[in-house]
Formats: structure tokens, C-alpha cells, sequence
């Protein structure tokens, strides 16, 4: 990239307004509606977390630059304009304490995304070079290592080998002509591998064809987390050439939640052209393989359980039923937590703040909210489907002695599955 100043910043932000950002900004009444929907001013009740506020640096600039009040409060001296200082200053605001959840856009009630409007906004702040140094470092071990925490291709064949050795099964790397090519993140490669091998032990059962890609096992998107496109596009791109190399007529995101969305629903626009395959993630192929019969479970967990929803697999990427239909395999006593679903709270560690050791202390003081809500359904066990979800819950249950453990759904379901005893 570019060196990052003042003015690139400011060029940024221009360039992030488009028409629908101009709507949303004149649209808005300034009801507040959105503070009561993010966590962020929920658990802190600081009006300065309120979502829309977040946005002040760019709201500045449109109504300057693009309005007449704001044209004619500029040149009145009424309106003071962006500086370094205020973009320093909002970095917190932008990055420490928003997680991309989207609850602020689904109770706006003219309909304004504020979150597409946070996104855009981070692209003048990495422009400008005032992006969280955590965040920064992510992205750039993503584009010159391949990940966002520096796993290399080295580091995932010794875990393979390792679940390998432990499961006898085979975990496949670079098979040209599979159906299915599997993403992985990170987190699931060093810290629960056990979802690697419940991919192999499933998919084994299904008869379902897959493999790995060396040069693109990452689904992490660095770029859509820090607010550049530039990035983003060149990990969605490394993806799309892996599949494209490997013929392969599926890409599976993982149990990781912005990763999908990433992927999904943004790769293609990144990229500028539709894949040559689709995108599934492994929660909607594990539902498909159970009503087409190609994996059964047995045994019922008795243990009182609930699930996380992660929010950009199911507020923003739709996929509500398809964890349900799965608990149902594997639990006789599942209960929701209050505002499940596409209405869920956020765990506080999503859009790279987990990434971000300037918000470790904001972001422990806002999980009160999610642990309040496990407590209320008075589970003994949480399940969720995403690694960040996963690592950033038990971490908040650990800092307020809540001893539960957080599983993985796919593992869940691998741990429950029938296998026949000629295919085990």
C-alpha cells in the first residue's frame, strides 16, 4: 500500500460515499434507537459508543463537501474540519468498539446500514494511517504469510500429520477434481484442530469428496476486518485461484463468522466477477448431508445446552436453521438464550477487535452481556460455530470464573456420528 497520511485519508472517505452512504446520512433522525442495540453503550452507557456517532469523521466530510448547509457552514467558519487528531482520537470509537455485529442496522428505523457505513469508514482510517497497530499486524501477516496469526503451510501439515497419526484418518492437501475445498481459520488450526479432524472423520462417513489447498487454506479476510479493499480482494483472489487450480465446485467456509461473509457475500463484488464455484459453509453442508441421509448420529447429550449465534453467520449471512436442525441431532435438552437468532449479542470479539490488544479491557467489560444471557438459560454447556466466538467466550468466561465448556458444533456432530464398521 500506499503511505498512509491525512490526505489519503480524506480522499478515502470521499471516495466511500456513494449514494447510499449520502442516504443514510440524510435520512437520520437521530432517534438513538442504535445506541440500545450495541453492546458497546449497552455495558458501558457512554453516549460516545453510540453507532451512529461512530461515523462523525465521515459524516463530517459528506456534509461539508456534498451539502449546501455544509458548503455554507464551511465557509461561515462554523464547521471544523477533519484532522489527524480526530481521527486519532475516533480510532477507538471505529475499531475498539464496533464489531461489524450489524444490531445497529436491524433496528434503525429508516433503515439506515450503519455498519456498511462503519466499513466504509475504516477504509479512510487505514488510509490515513490510523489503524489499531493489532489489526495492522493481522493484515499484514495475512498477505505476506498467508494468516493473519503467521501459520504457515509448514504448520499446518504438521498438524495434519499429527491428527493423522492420532484418528488414522487421511486428511487430503491439493487434490485436483475434488468436489468440495475446504477453508480453514487459524484459530481452528492452532487452537481446535479437533475441527480438522471431525471435517475428515464426516466426511469420510458422506463419501464426500474434498481436499485442502496449500496455496489458500485460509479464509480469515484481514482485509474486510481492517477496512481495506485493496487486501481484501487480494485474499479473496488467492482463494479463487486455489479453487479455480483445483476444479473444485465447492468452497467451504469454515466455523468462522466474518469469514463467511467475506467470502460469500463480498468476495464476489471484491473480485469483480462471479466464481467459477459456490460457497457453502460447513454448517449449511453438514445440515444437507443430514436430510439427504448421508450422515446419521446416535446418542442424545443429556446436559442442558445452548448456542451462541455467530452474528455474521446468522444476522448477516442467514444461516438460522441449519445449527438448530443440527443441535436436534445431538442434544435432548437444547434451550435458546433470549434475542437468539438473527436478534443475538454480539461475544465482543468480532471485526478484528479480538485482533486488537487496545480493546482487550473494553471488550472483557462488554461480554458481561453475553454472559448474563448463557446464565439466564441456565445450560451447563455452550455451543457455538465460530473459532473467534469460541476463543473470545471461553476467555470471558475464564476472566469471571465461569467454569462451562464452549464446544464446536461440527466437532459436536463428528463426535456423535454413526460410522459404519467397514468405512471406521
Amino acid at each position: 500500500m500506499s503511505k498512509a497520511t491525512l490526505e489519503r485519508g480524506l480522499n478515502a472517505f470521499r471516495e466511500q460515499i456513494d449514494a447510499p452512504t449520502a442516504t443514510f446520512f440524510s435520512s437520520c433522525v437521530s432517534c438513538g434507537m442504535c445506541a440500545e442495540a450495541c453492546l458497546f453503550y449497552t455495558e458501558t452507557g457512554d453516549p460516545k459508543y453510540t453507532p451512529i456517532h461512530k461515523l462523525e469523521p465521515m459524516r463530517r466530510i459528506w456534509e461539508q463537501e456534498y451539502t449546501l448547509v455544509g458548503k455554507i457552514k464551511r465557509v461561515l467558519g462554523m464547521e471544523q474540519p477533519v484532522t489527524d487528531a480526530m481521527l486519532e482520537e475516533w480510532q477507538e470509537l471505529l475499531y475498539d468498539s464496533c464489531t461489524l455485529c450489524g444490531r445497529c442496522s436491524m433496528v434503525c428505523p429508516v433503515g439506515n446500514d450503519i455498519t456498511y457505513m462503519i466499513r466504509k469508514a475504516r477504509e479512510g482510517m487505514v488510509a490515513s494511517g490510523n489503524a489499531p497497530d493489532g489489526v495492522k499486524g493481522a493484515a499484514t501477516r495475512a498477505v505476506n504469510i498467508g494468516s493473519p496469526m503467521g501459520v504457515t503451510i509448514k504448520a499446518l501439515r504438521a498438524q495434519i500429520r499429527h491428527i493423522e497419526a492420532d484418528t488414522g484418518l487421511s486428511i487430503p492437501v491439493d487434490v485436483e477434481g475434488a468436489d468440495y475445498m475446504a477453508l480453514l481459520s487459524s484459530m481452528e488450526i492452532m487452537n481446535f484442530p479437533e475441527y480438522i479432524a471431525a471435517l475428515g472423520k464426516i466426511f469420510k462417513q458422506a463419501g464426500v469428496s474434498w481436499t485442502l489447498a496449500s496455496e489458500a487454506f485460509e479464509a480469515t479476510n484481514s482485509g474486510i476486518q481492517i477496512g481495506s479493499s485493496d487486501i481484501a480482494r487480494e485474499l479473496v483472489e488467492r482463494i479463487v485461484d486455489a479453487a479455480d487450480k483445483l476444479k473444485v465446485k465447492y468452497v467451504i467456509s469454515p466455523e468462522c463468522g466474518h469469514a463467511y461473509t467475506a467470502i460469500r457475500w463480498e468476495g464476489p463484488n471484491l473480485v469483480g466477477r462471479p466464481y467459477p464455484f459456490k460457497v457453502i459453509h460447513i454448517l449449511e453442508l453438514l445440515d444437507e448431508l443430514r436430510k439427504t441421509g448421508r450422515i446419521k448420529t446416535e446418542g442424545l447429550e443429556k446436559d442442558r445446552m445452548t448456542f451462541h449465534d455467530p452474528c455474521s453467520i446468522v444476522r448477516k449471512g442467514g444461516v438460522v436453521e441449519s445449527p438448530r436442525n443440527l443441535m436436534k441431532m445431538v442434544t435432548s435438552n437444547f434451550v435458546e438464550m433470549a434475542d437468539h437468532g438473527k436478534w443475538n449479542w454480539c461475544c465482543g470479539g468480532g471485526g478484528g477487535v479480538s485482533s486488537n490488544e487496545d480493546a482487550d479491557e473494553l471488550r472483557i467489560q462488554v461480554f458481561r452481556r453475553k454472559k448474563g444471557q448463557i446464565e439466564d438459560t441456565g445450560a451447563n454447556t455452550l455451543v457455538t460455530a465460530c473459532a473467534n466466538c469460541r476463543l473470545v467466550i471461553e476467555e470471558g468466561l475464564e476472566e469471571y470464573s465461569v467454569d462451562m465448556p464452549v464446544l464446536g458444533l461440527t466437532e459436536l456432530v463428528a463426535d456423535h456420528l454413526v460410522v459404519d464398521e467397514e468405512e471406521g
